[in-house]
């Protein structure tokens, strides 16, 4: 039996959508045929990503949010709202970090991390999925009663790995989180999981593994391998899709194996 997922008629919020795994997931969500609202502080490359989805026969919209600035969400999501219509995916992306030993940590990286990979993933979520509840009680209009969210929480959530122990933090407490809103808003339709990346080779960290510390972290890879930003792809559009009317609370993880 072969399946094929198709997303046309769907609008996909993608936070963080500048760069890394957030212009992947958003390129995806797109050749799906769904209608991808692109956000992040960085427009200009925003705007960069939107040219490349509309040349290849998407469809998207750019939005301006800092996730850390709970005014700022609800801005982007109701400007996303008013020019695509009602949110049905949200992939809830943004995500930072520091490296140093936890003896080193300050007040302001704390803050940092914790504003945007905990504060920040809350309150989009809690945003969107607001706007999902009022159209699955029939308060609010929309096309597609229900809705998919994806948090994007790492494998570092659930193996502690030294010198970013607060990112591992951060991420354990978006696993707790997405149980927590599966729990409250399986009900109504609205699944919510998470996807728990491993070592992914982007823009961002890519001459890290050309260096003698990268290959040697590469070594301890349980297939001396990282990850490329599609291998996600079939995890993302499996979550979601209409298929994955069952699957609600799952934390699933990518890493080809490293936190067995």
């Amino acid at each position: 039996m072969a399946y094929e997922i198709d997303l046309s008629g769907r609008v996909a919020l993608v936070t963080g959508a500048s760069g890394g795994l957030g212009a992947q997931f958003a390129k995806t969500l797109a050749a799906a045929g769904a209608g991808v609202v692109l956000a992040s502080r960085r427009m200009d490359k925003l705007k960069d990503l939107r040219a490349e989805i509309e040349a290849a026969g998407g469809d998207a919209h750019v939005v301006e949010m800092d996730v850390t600035d709970r005014y700022s969400i609800a801005a982007a999501v109701a400007h996303a709202e008013t020019e695509m219509g009602s949110i049905d995916i949200l992939v809830n992306n943004s995500g930072v970090s520091t490296t140093q030993r936890i003896q080193d940590v300050t007040e302001e990286d704390y803050d940092f991390i914790m504003n945007t990979n905990v504060r920040g993933a809350f309150f989009v979520a809690q945003e969107v999925g607001k706007r999902m509840l009022a159209r699955a009680k029939g308060a609010a209009p929309g096309s597609f009663t229900g809705g998919r969210i994806i948090n994007i929480a790492s494998m570092a959530g659930l193996k502690v790995l030294p010198q970013i122990g607060v990112y591992c933090m951060s991420k354990a407490a978006v696993i707790q989180m997405t149980k927590a809103f599966a729990v409250e808003w399986g009900k109504f339709g609205i699944n919510v999981n998470a996807i728990c990346p491993g070592y992914i080779d982007t823009e961002i960290n890519h001459h890290h593994w050309q260096t003698e510390q990268g290959q040697k972290l590469i070594s301890m890879l349980p297939r001396k391998r990282v990850g490329q930003p599609q291998d996600l792809d079939a995890l993302l559009m499996l979550l979601a899709s209409d298929q994955s009317h069952f699957i609600n609370g799952a934390v699933v993880s990518a890493d080809d194996g490293f936190a067995v």
